[in-house]
């Protein structure tokens, strides 16, 4: 009879999958307002903190973005890992508790990135290279757990899409209030290196606040019942059976057509929008002149990309999410080929810069529902639901993409012949610019392309779902019977 109850619920739990309060949508935005805060400030800042204040060279300094984040890359596969296969699941869930443990060293870590001391330029880059990679380390820990953990929050397609432009709502504020404060709160201490560690101690603690209030706000309202109790069962057999429980996961990963595109359209995308957001400093400072227009226009162009996010229900509904992901290519591929041949002045930089953030704001809202969809695609297709695994896998190209944002600029500066803080040649000039607004439109172009082969709509989608609701009742029947 119990049984039979318990039944009942879950199989009402299916039918009418949670609705989120106002309240758990805000805390998950706020998580990413902190994660931001914590991850942007080293994406968009480090660079040009090694180059000008510190005196690294370009090159040295594009190599310590390619191996930290190449590093980060495979830590996020590992982190999968750990979290798909953790055995004991306290009252926290599955993924909560790494927000929680990793929050404080996180703010800890980062600050550390912007504190290298005045000691031998050899020492100078291993502290460089060490406090990178171990920051990115903690990152992967408490970003792979929140990010997985959107599946665990609800199962209702519609909510997940409001989920993921609250949280891309989330990322595009942390964003905008790092680009618009960091500079200004360098300005205002008497030295650069000063006023860098300052700025980044501010950020830090707003960064972990954030974390812990979403932590305390969101919770996880669906459990893999059959994979614990799978591995419940690897536990008592032993770890050959639980390393093939792990290779079966990884197997189901290269049969998930969706997520192998959404992989490789994020490589594109967040590499293009990096690379904007870490060379915008030079180039309004040697070719507009004027480093400080970066905070004015960010109100602006960061408001385009909120917007962006809020859209998203509005274009999925009528367009469906993977033609408005096209359709959001094109805007940015436009906007930022026009832009090259035409920005000359703030206002300028300032429009075009909008319209591509318009575009980015769709297409990083719908990255985060559409993640959530290939997870129960993957489940659907092999019978294995590894949300940890198959979120590592998806950051694991964005990493990738992550470290060529930061060393391809580093790289590019030092072949251009960049000197800090001195007029730069028409040569380097040019490749700047060429950064700022020829590399995206590459990024947005080959996107396209490739979203042409996504092949989850909406209603495959809606099919995939009413089977698996299937199975999981037949599932819980059988298990019912057995206990019988």
């Amino acid at each position: 009879m119990q049984a039979t109850i318990s039944i009942e619920k879950e199989r009402s739990k299916e039918e009418f999958p949670a609705v989120l309060s106002l309240r758990e949508k805000l805390a998950y935005g706020l998580g990413d307002v902190g994660s931001n805060f914590l991850f942007d400030t080293g994406q968009l800042f480090l660079l040009k903190y090694f180059t000008d204040v510190v005196g690294l060279n370009p090159m040295v300094a594009g190599g310590v973005f390619l191996v930290a984040k190449i590093w980060d890359a495979f830590a996020d596969v590992g982190v999968g890992t750990w979290i798909d296969n953790r055995r004991r699941i306290g009252p926290r869930g599955r993924f909560r508790p790494f927000m929680l443990w990793a929050a404080l060293p996180l703010g800890i870590l980062m600050v550390s990135n912007f504190m290298i001391p005045n000691v031998s330029i050899t020492a100078q880059e291993i502290w460089a290279y060490v406090s990178y990679i171990v920051f990115g380390t903690v990152y992967s820990i408490s970003n792979v757990a929140f990010g997985s953990m959107q599946p665990a929050m609800t199962r209702n397609s519609v909510e997940r899409s409001q989920l993921s432009a609250w949280r891309n709502m989330g990322s595009n504020m942390g964003n905008l209030l790092t680009t618009v404060g960091f500079i200004p709160i360098v300005l205002l201490l008497p030295t650069q290196r000063i006023g860098y560690t300052v700025a980044a101690v501010v950020f830090a603690i707003l960064g972990v606040a954030c974390q812990l209030i979403s932590y305390r706000n969101i919770k996880e309202n669906y459990h893999d019942e059959a994979r614990d109790n799978a591995a419940a069962e690897v536990h008592s057999v032993g770890r050959k059976e639980l390393l093939k429980d792990v290779l079966r996961s990884y197997r189901s990963v290269f049969r998930n057509k969706p997520l192998l595109v959404l992989c490789l359209a994020n490589l594109f995308t967040f590499s293009a929008y990096n690379v904007k957001l870490a060379v915008q400093f030079y180039f309004a400072q040697y070719v507009l002149h004027d480093i400080t227009i970066v905070s004015y226009m960010t109100f602006v162009t960061m408001g385009f990309a909120i917007l962006g996010s809020a859209m998203i229900p509005v274009f999925s509904r009528r367009l469906g999410k993977k033609q408005t992901y096209i359709m959001a290519c094109m805007i940015w591929a436009i906007s930022d080929g026009i832009g090259y041949f035409l920005t000359n002045s703030g206002w300028t930089f300032a429009f075009f810069t909008s319209v591509s953030y318009f575009g980015n704001g769709l297409i990083t809202g719908l990255n985060w529902a559409l993640i959530s969809d290939v997870v129960d695609y993957g489940e659907w297709k092999t019978h294995v639901r590894s949300e940890g695994i198959v979120y590592s896998s998806y950051t694991y190209f964005r990493k990738l993409s992550l470290a060529a944002a930061g060393s391809i600029p580093g790289f590019i500066l030092a072949f251009i012949g960049y000197v800090p803080n001195h007029e730069q040649t028409a040569f380097a000039l040019e490749g700047i610019r060429g950064l700022v607004f020829l590399y995206p439109v590459a990024g947005a172009l080959l996107t396209m392309v490739l979203m042409w082969f996504y092949p989850i709509t909406e209603r495959k989608y809606t099919d995939i779902m009413l089977d698996l609701q299937q199975r999981r009742n037949k599932s819980q029947l059988d298990r019912a019977d057995e206990k019988a």
